[in-house]
């Protein structure tokens, strides 16, 4: 664990020593370097216990897709943001680097936490460089508000979660990942019990989000810069699958009686979400709202508990999080050459730009789970597993499912196809830099076809 800790935390010297020209290559090169160091996680996947074991921090087949999809994110965070800060002081550009290395670290010590409480501390963390990031370096002035609405969100959200781990510690005497599935959790019937689940879930759903409470997303993404809308999509939100999949084992009686309304919210949300992909003008918008209807299927899959459950929530979220950062990267593409994410005035945008058109279409289809892609593995694992559980959500799932279809290719169509509006005379050819970053989020995608089991956690 330490040698990907250690390299991560002292990226933060390299990134203020460096001299100025040598900044952004060296800390690029430094954490591709950690990034696949961190693949040695997925080595161990067949083992069904916990992996590079410490006290304090483990892995297993739960947490190390998701860490190694933090790590490789950062690599790939910096090589977007380069052109975003070009024109800033030096001093700013290694602020900028540092609170995206910092936030790397409180992602790794969160899902590797064998103890709750650290889990909790380091989940609470990562807001602080995520606000910095969004309040400071946003496009425009609405940043301020979208900063407000994401802190408060998530901090009314994850209070209660606090008292409710005091009261799980004081009650087991351990909070301890390790052990916590052998205590008898005498979870029955009173209202402080049920209260104490409410609790418990609440704020991982408000991280997910759960339609309802995921207000504070759309505006957080729109006003975040790429690096922002990048970690939000890819691993923050994932944050809240992640702990709900700890958290669930532990509540595991009242959740029979007490999850219903959720998983109804969560697959009544996957429509309506997707109904407002289908009439939203702007482009980051879009992508945001359809990152809600995806964690909505995540929720619901997790909420009902069966190992199928669990493995297509597990191949969604990493999948999710490759395509929705790609699909972030291509709305700053054509945000940096148009200077608007209104699709309707920036469309037509493959004639100037057909080999950024190829990869419009590739993260348009991935999105809308073309098969073989392990998008559509993890959503068929997810319909079955709740088609299974009751058959009436089959109709909510295939709605969901043929609305995704319907905005993935409106998105693809409304910036790709149709008549160059007349005041783009001329812009900037794409660059290389833009086509690696493309190309390292969707590889890995493509490349998981081949070996699935590597995301599939418990069900491996």
């Amino acid at each position: 664990m330490l040698k990907i800790i250690l390299p991560t935390v002292m990226l933060i010297p390299v990134a203020w020593l460096t001299p100025a020209k040598w900044l952004w290559a060296s800390t690029l090169s430094h954490s591709f370097a950690i990034a696949f160091v961190s693949m040695t996680w997925l080595t161990a996947l067949s083992e069904t216990g916990w992996c590079s074991l410490t006290l304090p921090l483990a892995t297993d087949s739960t947490s190390a897709p998701l860490l190694v999809l933090t790590c490789w994110l950062l690599p790939l965070m910096i090589l977007a943001s380069q052109n975003h800060t070009a024109k800033e002081p030096i001093n700013r550009q290694r602020t900028y680097i540092t609170l995206l290395i910092s936030l790397q670290v409180f992602l790794i010590l969160a899902f590797s936490a064998t103890e709750l409480i650290m889990f909790y501390i380091m989940f609470e963390a990562t807001l602080i460089p995520t606000l910095m990031i969004i309040t400071r370096w946003g496009n425009q002035k609405e940043r301020l508000e979208a900063g407000i609405y994401f802190l408060f969100y998530t901090l009314a959200g994850s209070l209660p979660l606090l008292v409710a781990l005091l009261f799980l510690y004081n009650a087991m005497g351990s909070l301890s990942l390790l052990t916590l599935h052998f205590f008898d959790p005498q979870f029955y019937g009173s209202y402080a019990h049920k209260m104490c689940w409410l609790a418990c879930l609440l704020a991982f759903l408000v991280k997910m989000p759960l339609y309802g409470v995921h207000l504070w997303l759309p505006k957080a993404h729109v006003e975040a810069p790429i690096a922002g809308s990048m970690i939000l999509a890819a691993v923050l939100l994932k944050l809240g699958g992640y702990g709900m999949m700890r958290v669930m084992t532990i509540l595991e009686p009242l959740t029979k009686q007490l999850g219903y309304v959720f998983i109804a919210f969560a697959l009544w949300g996957v429509i309506m979400t997707g109904s407002i992909c289908l009439r939203q003008t702007d482009l980051k918008s879009l992508i945001a709202y359809s990152s809600v209807s995806h964690m909505g299927l995540v929720a619901g899959a997790i909420l009902i508990q069966t190992p199928w459950g669990f493995a297509g929530a597990m191949i969604l979220m990493i999948a999710h999080g490759l395509t929705s950062s790609a699909l972030f990267c291509l709305a700053n593409t054509n945000y940096e050459r148009t200077h608007t994410r209104t699709m309707l005035v920036a469309r037509g945008l493959q004639i100037l730009l057909p080999l950024m058109a190829t990869w419009w279409f590739i993260a348009s289809l991935a999105n809308l789970a073309l098969p073989p892609l392990p998008n559509l593995m993890g959503e068929l694992a997810i319909i079955v597993s709740l088609f299974n559980w009751s058959w009436w959500t089959l109709a909510l799932t295939g709605a969901g499912t043929l609305i995704t279809a319907g905005y993935s290719l409106y998105m693809f169509l409304m910036t790709q196809r149709g008549v160059l509006p007349k005041h783009i005379i001329a812009i900037d050819p794409s660059h290389s830099r833009e086509h690696l970053l493309i190309t390292l989020h969707l590889l890995p995608l493509i490349l998981l076809i081949m070996k699935p089991e590597l995301i599939q956690g418990w069900a491996t």
